[in-house]
């Protein structure tokens, strides 16, 4: 059980994010990376449609053996992760909202906090519920959490806009709202923004903290498996990665190694079908 990897999904690239993170702190990890680009982006999806294609991404995760799925995509966390866990009961399923929401939680000093997420997140209201949640079980109260939509960041990373102008023109756009408020920290509230977090900060300035939910989101993959006995032994190596894409194979290739800084040397086409039923037991709340 100890050697089985860990399966990382995501709708496109943002997802190597969550994937570099869980690299540096469990180097001796298999990792099984699963990017659904042909279906990319999540966030301006119905419900049930984010749903579905979850589904599909995490039977085609459970099909090759892992110990833990990391659903790497914020959209995909906040409409779908209790529907995962419910239909594959047989493997942890950590999602990105919980990890993210407590560390915004230690970031703030004044208790103003900023969410930045696609337009299903923010829609669906799941980080400031759970920031209010994660305030309360301490019983304290965020003073206010101001959300803000960002459709065009993740197209943008897509296409490899990372650092651009036409990327600080957008994030102007998007953040003057946020600026102005007051807020101390502001939470990435999807995996691609790590990828712009240089524009993002230029534009919000020194006073305010970015919360990469990746980071956070690795931390306690990391403590959950730890806790469990799960972790692979340092003595058995670095663990190898595996990267599977439902299209645009030859362009994610080319992110991927400039992001991850190192050869994929391991990257197929995945085909997704009809999600079914996993047996088993064993979950955990994200």
């Amino acid at each position: 059980m100890n050697s089985l990897p860990i399966g990382i999904f995501d709708s496109g690239v943002g997802g190597l994010t969550v994937m570099r993170e869980l690299r540096r702190l469990l180097p001796a990890e298999h990792l099984i990376y699963l990017g659904d680009t042909a279906r990319v982006p999540y966030g301006n999806k119905s419900h049930a449609t984010v749903s579905r294609y979850a589904q599909e991404d995490v039977q085609f995760l459970v099909g090759r053996g892992v110990k833990i799925i990391v659903i790497a995509c914020n959209t995909a966390s906040a409409i779908a992760a209790p529907g995962l866990r419910e239909h594959f009961p047989g493997v942890p399923i950590l999602g990105m909202i919980g990890p993210g929401s407590r560390a915004a939680m230690a970031a703030t000093r004044n208790g103003r906090i900023g969410v930045i997420a696609t337009a299903a997140t923010i829609g669906s209201g799941a980080y400031e519920t759970r920031i209010r949640e994660t305030f309360a079980a301490v019983g304290r109260a965020p003073e206010e959490i101001i959300s803000q939509a960002c459709p065009l960041f993740v197209p943008l990373v897509e296409e490899g806009e990372t650092d651009t102008a036409i990327t600080r023109l957008v994030a102007e756009k998007y953040l003057a709202g946020l600026r102005g408020a007051g807020i101390d920290a502001l939470v990435l509230g999807c995996t691609h923004y790590p990828l712009l977090k240089s524009v993002i900060a230029s534009v919000m300035g020194p006073s305010v903290t970015l919360v990469d939910s990746a980071e956070a989101a690795a931390a306690e993959t990391a403590a959950l498996l730890a806790g469990r006995g799960l972790l692979r032994p340092a003595s058995a190596g670095r663990g190898g990665e595996r990267f599977y894409v439902t299209d645009a194979a030859a362009r994610f290739h080319g992110i991927a190694e400039n992001f991850l800084g190192h050869p994929v040397d391991y990257l197929e086409l995945a085909e997704l079908g009809s999600p079914v039923e996993a047996d088993g037991a064993g979950q955990v709340s994200g």
